[in-house]
């Protein structure tokens, strides 16, 4: 073990940073691709169904984001702890960690099981009052929250051997989870073969299907081999300090990356008093702008255990280098992808078998909404150096501020006076407001904390 935590402090102290941190992001950026792609795939076929199944799963959304806002969210608190405490060379606090995040997979997954069973129906009546809509989104929505217990313990196998320096084994896992995830959605939506035709249940299923198998990679790969943190569940007892710790970092990050849910859930109360088809445009955007986000969001999964183990070590020049480094790629990540938006809008439209309708709305608002990306791209890069510094407050309010306090008041005031145009504008505008904050948080945390280490 002590082999192991030695090679992971050497990694981390004498590795050159931009080799480092192609190290450490590259498979995570390939993760999130892949999840991409799953998402653009699994849309595709679920279009082919009819503009009203795009909208159904397009309501269900924000509680898909909600999912991964708890498991990511917990996650990230039990990375950022991990890292510090190996930095520190605290390891016994650091096995604690790891084994006290798989309790709070549990957890996570009761809570949205139960949601799930009992409260599906009011959720969809709450949006819409077409019956198609309201009957397949209500068996989407059980299906993907009662079988979410294999991404929330995934997520926890994730971060944990990311926050130890493997990033390939966490992208194997995601990498075969979506690929199963992919080849199942036709078989079962459609009833090719042996499969039964469930139409926008068999995109559940398929959805549960391929996080299964990550799941069991996973596990199978913590329990058999040996890391810089112990996974021992022997004798187990909830330790409220290390709880606490996490969340310190956790807390914020799950409600920073809730924020995202209770904006989609606004978002599509306001756009669905225009048209049924501008809620399957905003559905389209949602799956094609994570080509932009995933890769940004792989990126910082990298920068975290190095930020947060530099941060630990006092090592301020490589802190700084790490953040500058990666801001750079998450700019120019973020720039090629609204290029590509402003360009090509019609022929990303295209893709998920577009109405006429569609279009008409749809190719303005992927030209006005991907003006986000830009600003997106210093928000998020800037976020994380609080999150591994154990600062996730801060991020939490740029968050609040980018896409709750922000968006859901413009797009409201601005849809009044000019129209679905207005909900399209919201966007861009909340990033510039988030900007402005993060800019003048980070000078802040530089003069208090990081000039000194």
């Amino acid at each position: 073990m002590s082999d192991k935590i030695t090679a992971h402090q050497n990694l981390m102290s004498d590795t050159p940073m931009g080799k480092l941190l192609f190290k450490m992001s590259w498979p995570a950026i390939l993760s999130m691709m892949i999840q991409a792609c799953y998402n653009i795939v699994d849309t595709i076929f679920v279009s082919q169904v009819g503009e009203q199944a795009v909208a159904a799963v397009t309501y269900i959304f924000p509680i898909q984001l909600l999912m991964i806002s708890f498991g990511v969210g917990t996650g990230v608190g039990i990375n950022s702890l991990i890292s510090r405490r190996l930095g520190a060379k605290r390891t016994d606090e650091a096995n604690s960690a790891a084994v006290n995040g798989y309790f709070l997979a549990v957890i996570n997954w009761l809570l949205f099981a139960v949601f799930g069973l009992f409260f599906a129906r009011q959720f969809m009546e709450a949006f819409t009052d077409t019956e198609f809509i309201i009957e397949n989104g209500i068996v989407y929505l059980q299906i993907i929250t009662i079988g979410c217990v294999f991404v929330m313990v995934q997520v926890t196998n994730e971060k944990i051997m990311q926050a130890t320096g493997n990033m390939v084994i966490p992208m194997l896992c995601s990498l075969t989870g979506a690929v199963i995830n992919i080849v199942l959605d036709p078989m079962f939506i459609f009833g090719y073969s042996f499969f039964p035709e469930m139409g926008v249940a068999g995109a559940a299923v398929a959805t549960v299907a391929g996080q299964m198998v990550g799941f069991v990679i996973g596990s199978l790969y913590v329990a058999v081999t040996e890391h810089a943190v112990k996974i021992s569940f022997r004798g187990f007892r909830p330790n409220m300090h290390i709880l606490k710790d996490i969340y310190a970092v956790g807390a914020p990050a799950i409600i920073m990356q809730a924020i995202g849910s209770v904006m989609n859930l606004g978002i599509n109360a306001i756009v669905s008093g225009v048209s049924e088809s501008a809620i399957a445009v905003l559905g389209i955007y949602q799956r094609l702008q994570s080509f932009a986000f995933m890769p940004c969001f792989g990126l910082t999964q990298g920068m975290l255990p190095v930020l947060g183990f530099n941060y630990g070590a006092r090592n301020k020049k490589r802190f700084i280098e790490a953040y500058k480094k990666g801001l750079v790629v998450a700019m120019s990540i973020m720039v090629g992808c609204c290029i590509v938006f402003q360009i090509f809008p019609h022929q990303l439209l295209s893709i998920f078998n577009a109405s006429e309708n569609m279009y008409s709305i749809g190719i303005s608002a992927l030209r006005i909404i991907s003006l986000c990306f830009i600003p997106a791209a210093y928000g998020i890069t800037t976020s994380t150096t609080f999150q591994a510094t154990g600062h996730g407050v801060i991020s939490m309010i740029a968050s609040l501020i980018r896409q709750l306090f922000g968006i859901i008041p413009i797009a409201y005031f601005l849809t009044k006076f000019i129209g679905i145009t207005g909900a399209w504008m919201s966007f861009p505008l909340a990033e510039i407001l988030g900007t402005i904050f993060l800019v003048s948080a980070f000078i802040w945390h530089y003069k208090r904390e990081l000039k000194n280490l």
